[in-house]
């Protein structure tokens, strides 16, 4: 077995992937503190084509070199917005049919092996703050809750990891329907 070269990857260039047919997902950022977990999720995003990114509250934004650093150009092919209030965010994604699944520790949340997509879905998947997760009024405000099983002795995973366990599950049961 031999090595792919980058050049025979058939990847899209900026032009093709903005106008690709987008993932049915979007995902929230609420107070992400570390500059490479952004990044990294856009870079995650952008694998997955991803339909939207939104940075909320303290979360910064592009440009800046940290992001830029863990990113690799994702910031200029995932689209992304800057809104200051999460739940406000929710309450007009909500409007649009949005379905809402904050990933968290919480009582009566469904584990990401046991959720089910449904057709003609769109998912806002919101991920949380580095130190205290998802704000309580955020998971109050949620459609859903989704727990990543975890069977080890901690009982958290780092944010960027947590994204692409969720997006990698989410986006392989949307293309089984």
């Amino acid at each position: 077995m031999r090595k792919l070269k980058n050049s025979e990857l058939d990847r899209l260039s900026v032009e093709d992937f903005k106008e690709a047919k987008k993932t049915p997902i979007i995902i929230i950022l609420d107070n992400i503190r570390s500059l490479n977990n952004i990044g990294s999720v856009f870079r995650t995003s952008d694998a997955f084509l991803i339909e939207k990114i939104y940075l909320c509250g303290i979360t910064a934004k592009p440009p800046h070199k940290d992001i830029h650093k863990t990113a690799l150009g994702s910031t200029e092919t995932v689209a992304w917005e800057y809104v200051e209030n999460t739940i406000d965010l929710i309450e007009k994604l909500k409007v649009e049919g949005i379905k809402i699944a904050s990933i968290e520790q919480a009582e009566n949340a469904t584990m990401l092996n046991d959720f089910t997509v449904e057709t003609n879905t769109k998912y806002a998947l919101v991920f949380g703050n580095e130190v205290k997760g998802v704000s309580q009024e955020v998971v109050s405000a949620s459609d859903a809750i989704i727990e990543i099983p975890q069977f080890g002795t901690k009982h958290s995973l780092n944010i960027s990891v947590s994204c692409g366990v969720v997006v990698w599950d989410i986006f392989s049961k949307l293309k089984a329907l």
